[in-house]
């Protein structure tokens, strides 16, 4: 049960430093922490492969490895909530997560009379 909890909290650390490397504020905290839990379970497997999980001391290239396999995966996903949060899309209708959509703020007024 400990364990399920350092992973949750390890990988919270890990998310938010990842985040804020990467400056993608975009990205939402839940993805956040999802994203830093699977870049630091991701990160000790290749720390594993490469034999540096289990050192003397403090295992900053495990840390390293961790941050930077989170770095890639909030840099991966930060287009995709980018694109949801500002109501993009191709359709230019009424967007479901609120606002006009495109067409409302890109109307012809070509056809007004200014006389």
């Amino acid at each position: 049960m400990f364990q399920i909890l350092w992973i949750v909290i390890g990988g919270a650390i890990v998310g938010l430093l990842a985040r804020a490397l990467m400056r993608r504020g975009s990205v939402p905290l839940w993805a956040t922490v999802c994203l830093g839990i699977i870049g630091a379970l991701v990160g000790n497997v290749i720390a594993s492969w490469i034999g540096v999980r289990h050192t003397g001391g403090i295992d900053w290239i495990r840390h390293i490895l961790q941050i930077g396999v989170a770095c890639g995966l909030v840099a991966l996903a930060a287009p995709f909530f980018l694109r949801r949060r500002t109501g993009g899309g191709v359709g230019g209708g009424p967007s479901m997560f609120g606002g006009a959509g495109r067409r409302s703020h890109n109307r012809d007024r070509s056809h007004i009379d200014l006389r």
